[in-house]
């Protein structure tokens, strides 16, 4: 059905919104968005997190763990399509809703539209981060004119300026909460949480303390749950400290999670598990181990035995419903207690012999995010001053763990967020932007370093950009390849 015969009544505006909103969580085994499984396949493994497991049999995916891909890669095409398909519905809502007739509720008209422009702005900060300037597309191009125009790769300026445009515009208009059957929707705190971390990562430090601050202190109701394992747990999905999260529904015409049982042990009884996901292994020094070294160091161990992240992050062993036995695998019989993590931020307790039906939420943004955004903001601009460390302890002490160190030097307090970051949102599609966006004491980026750290010693400047797809390069030559890439 053509747009102008579909844009006709509120419930239409309302519908084509909710299509915007379908380009981030839908998929199957057959089909991947970003946030159900399209960020982990196609990001996460390049990190140094996240490997491939035994489950995950695609040779592109395995090639991308490695760095081998090319632009001509199906993840790598698959993110920008995904992405793009996600910006043509919002510029279609953003261009036919205001001729709808809503009679007397405006404030509707006006809601729907500043959604389509936050979601517009997530799709274009995630594409900003991943292959740098992209075609800046704002409008329906439906006619066969519009649709054979060959655009080409506009500034990442330009990009961010309009990003931060819809954002403001947005937060202006959208609902400060959104609860009951609206739950779910963008709020005028997600805009402004989201715009922090738009100034955050172009090095607007002012801007982002202050937008971080108005989420802070507005009137949404946001706050830190004191048990870390609610943040994931379904039965308390979208609570105080959800600002925007992509939605699961369990048992509900294939809406459930797909990546929770990407991350579970094959040969479980009663557990239908894929092992597709597998903690980074890599060695490091250990006097304790044979040989002087940890072979089998990992994230996991990155946690202090106190930290109450880590057994909400991570199991060792399932336990089956159909037997009750346990079971686990060690890496390396003569390691004793050297078990393998498994990632478990996508586990359905009312679930568990169906995984692919979770109904677990992935978190897009939350409030210990915009607290660390503040933290590290605070920081850069002003060094390790008594708000940056408030605002830092805040997470920490959720943890379980002490106040941070009095008396950091500004990158000895950079090291450490860079780190709380880590350990807060293992597994929250994060890791990759933050390797392309965190910067070490001379200014240079962490990610060259951070993989060869892992093994993953090929890494080079070329990867702190994706190519540009080889197939929408063929199909508009007026793209152009980012360096390094064939």
């Amino acid at each position: 059905m053509a747009a102008n015969d579909f844009y006709k009544t509120p419930s239409d505006a309302v519908t084509a919104v909710n299509s915007i909103y379908f380009l981030l969580n839908a998929g199957s085994n057959a089909v991947q968005t970003p946030y159900n499984t399209l960020f982990n396949t196609g990001m996460n493994f390049m990190g140094d997190d996240e490997n491939p497991g035994p489950g995950a049999t695609n040779p592109d995916v395995r090639s991308q763990s490695v760095l081998g891909h090319a632009s001509t890669g199906l993840r790598v095409l698959q993110i920008w399509q995904q992405h793009y398909s996600g910006i043509k519905k919002a510029n279609i809502a953003i261009e036919k809703i205001p001729g709808i007739d809503f009679g007397a509720n405006t404030k509707l008209r006006e809601r729907l539209i500043g959604e389509a422009k936050f979601l517009r702005a997530l799709y274009y900060f995630n594409l900003v981060r991943l292959y740098g300037g992209v075609p800046l597309i704002l409008k329906d191009l439906s006619t066969l004119e519009e649709a054979h125009s060959k655009p080409r790769r506009n500034t990442v300026q330009e990009v961010y300026a309009q990003i931060e445009k819809d954002l403001i515009e947005a937060s202006t208009v959208l609902d400060p909460i959104a609860g009951g059957a609206d739950a779910g929707r963008a709020t005028a705190g997600a805009a402004k949480a989201l715009l922090a971390k738009v100034y955050l990562t172009q090095r607007k430090w002012e801007n982002a303390i202050l937008k971080a601050n108005e989420v802070i202190t507005g009137p949404y109701g946001y706050n830190l749950v004191q048990n870390y394992a609610e943040v994931f747990l379904p039965i308390y999905k979208n609570g105080p400290e959800h600002i925007f999260s992509a939605q699961f529904k369990s048992v509900s015409q294939g809406q459930g999670n797909n990546q929770a049982p990407r991350s579970v042990l094959t040969g479980v009884p009663g557990i239908v598990g894929s092992y597709a996901d597998q903690v980074v292994f890599y060695s490091v020094p250990d006097a304790t181990k044979p040989g002087g070294v940890d072979k089998f160091f990992s994230v996991y161990k990155l946690y202090s035995k106190k930290d109450k992240r880590r057994d909400v992050t991570f199991v060792t062993k399932f336990k089956s419903p159909t037997n009750g036995n346990w079971y686990g695998r060690l890496n390396d019989p003569a390691i004793p207690g050297d078990s393998v993590p498994f990632f478990n931020k996508y586990w359905d307790p009312a679930n568990v012999s169906n995984l692919a039906e979770s109904g677990a939420n992935v978190p897009i943004i939350r409030f210990s995010e915009v607290l660390l955004i503040l933290a590290e903001a605070e920081n850069e601009l002003n060094g390790p001053t008594g708000i940056a460390y408030t605002n830092i302890n805040k997470v920490r002490r959720r943890a379980g763990l002490d106040d941070l160190t009095e008396g950091l030097s500004q990158h000895q307090f950079r090291d450490s967020l860079y780190l709380e970051r880590r350990l807060e949102f293992v597994f929250e599609y994060q890791r990759w932007f933050d390797l392309i966006r965190e910067r070490d004491a001379a200014g240079n980026g962490i990610l060259e370093s951070s993989l060869h750290k892992v093994g993953k010693t090929n890494a080079s400047a070329k990867h702190y950009l994706f190519p540009i797809p080889q197939q929408e390069i063929d199909l508009n030559p007026n793209l152009e390849q980012n360096p390094g890439w064939l």
